[in-house]
């Protein structure tokens, strides 16, 4: 595929050979259909390029360090279309979307790029015999993979695609070349969980090492499921059952492998309402991007940036927003803050997830519509802390298009966003 250059970068090999705005066909021979295969193809200290300069063919020679960036620019970063997902999945959250939100929210992606680039997770549905050998022959790794059950049937079943079984055989086929993986378990009661949930487990544990780490989190359900398969949310006891299972193998290859390998959501605990596992439980957690682990991650952080005895400083309050499931955390930093340093109020509000329904809970799904629907008349300071997980990549808007100046008229406060790491997070909440 002929792909036009549509920049480059500062002092780069591509500026220097002047490549801009150019097309290019091929670099030592090979085509360049998206940007893995420009990353890896432009990865030696020697290139032979095909380019097309308007309408004339050039063969050029280009020297450089080795894997140092070419440095041409695009019209995508992909430099081909996203792949979207071809699946129907009985849990898919985007599936549970209300009309009306922004338009990006509703794009399904399962590109197999994305997953080495940025970490996403894919189905292996999407991939072709050319994408699989292109894998196995560029060792891509890691791959983050979507998995939810090994047996063929079953995850036909809750994907609704007739291939979703059979691509299963691609977990061998990486595992066989040495390609990590990192999978993850999205359970639906009674569905995937019980003894579906061992098969599951067992199968993918005997592919470690390739297979790195399994994540199991509970579906999260919308109260916009009219017309989608019925599914019914964990609650204590069904929550308990699941995390016995994942406990017992988790300790099995603790003991077996030197890791858990298999981790739960923090969800588990919070609806067993049993107390979350110190750090050395998540082995370095190999699954934070997924949130596993990353309740603890974030109180020991938080603790250890604070002081060891009182601190004096000048009067401060800050209100602070969260959700249902991290309400008990905040408020415990909360009052280790304030316990570190005289005169500092930090004021912790929890706001219901009215807009999607009481099965959500967690902070980075709360809207702009219900912070301000609860919050209003009921802060105690003038500046209000917001997660940055309850916004979008921006900063700047809530899931339902609530814009952050349109909080602060609402609430007459000034918002203040609140970073995710534990040392930040204290220091900011001190500013």
């Amino acid at each position: 595929m002929a792909v036009r250059v549509t920049g480059v970068d500062k002092a780069s090999p591509a500026q220097r050979a002047d490549l801009a705005d150019t097309v290019l066909l091929s670099i030592d021979g090979n085509e360049i259909n998206d940007m893995l295969d420009y990353s890896f193809y432009s990865s030696g200290a020697k290139l032979e390029l095909a380019v097309m300069r308007g309408a004339k063919l050039e063969y050029l020679t280009l020297e450089k360090e080795e894997y140092e960036p070419l440095g041409c620019t695009f019209e995508s970063y992909l430099i081909d279309k996203k792949h979207s997902c071809r699946n129907k999945c009985i849990f898919c959250f985007i599936d549970q979307l209300p009309k009306g939100l922004r338009e990006t929210l509703y794009f399904k992606d399962d590109d197999e790029r994305l997953s080495f680039l940025f970490g996403n997770y894919i189905t292996l549905t999407n991939l072709n015999p050319h994408e699989v050998d292109r894998i196995k022959r560029m060792h891509i790794s890691p791959i983050n993979i979507s998995v939810h059950t090994v047996e063929p049937e079953l995850r036909v079943k809750m994907m609704t695609n007739k291939n979703a079984g059979a691509v299963l055989q691609y977990l061998d086929e990486f595992a066989a070349e040495g390609i990590a993986m990192n999978c993850q378990l999205v359970l639906c009661r009674g569905v995937n969980d019980g003894e579906h949930l061992r098969k599951s487990i067992e199968k993918l544990a005997s592919l470690h090492p390739a297979v790195r780490s399994v994540a199991a989190v509970p579906s999260g359900l919308t109260r916009f499921r009219e017309g989608l398969c019925p599914l019914t949310p964990y609650d204590k006891e069904t929550a308990a059952e699941a995390l016995d299972i994942l406990e017992e193998y988790g300790d099995l290859y603790k003991e077996k492998y030197g890791v858990r390998l298999i981790y739960p959501g923090d969800e588990w605990f919070l609806l067993a309402e049993r107390p979350i596992p110190p750090a050395e439980y998540y082995d370095g957690y190999p699954q934070i991007e997924n949130g596993v682990g990353m309740w603890r991650k974030l109180h020991d952080e938080f603790m250890a940036a604070l002081p060891a005895g009182r601190q004096p400083l000048l009067p401060r309050a800050i209100d602070v927003v969260t959700g249902e499931a991290a309400e008990p955390l905040i408020r415990t930093l909360a009052g280790a803050l304030q316990a570190a340093h005289r005169n500092v109020r930090v004021t912790v509000h929890c706001v219901k997830n009215d807009f999607f329904g009481g099965n959500i809970t967690v902070a980075g799904l709360l809207t702009g519509t219900d912070i301000i629907a609860q919050l209003k008349g009921r802060l105690k300071s003038h500046t209000l802390g917001i997660p940055e997980t309850m916004l979008r990549d921006e900063k700047d808007k809530f899931l339902d298009d609530i814009t952050i100046k349109q909080l602060e008229k609402a609430l007459g406060v000034r918002v203040r966003i609140l970073p995710q790491d534990g040392a930040a997070l204290a220091a900011a909440l001190l500013k």
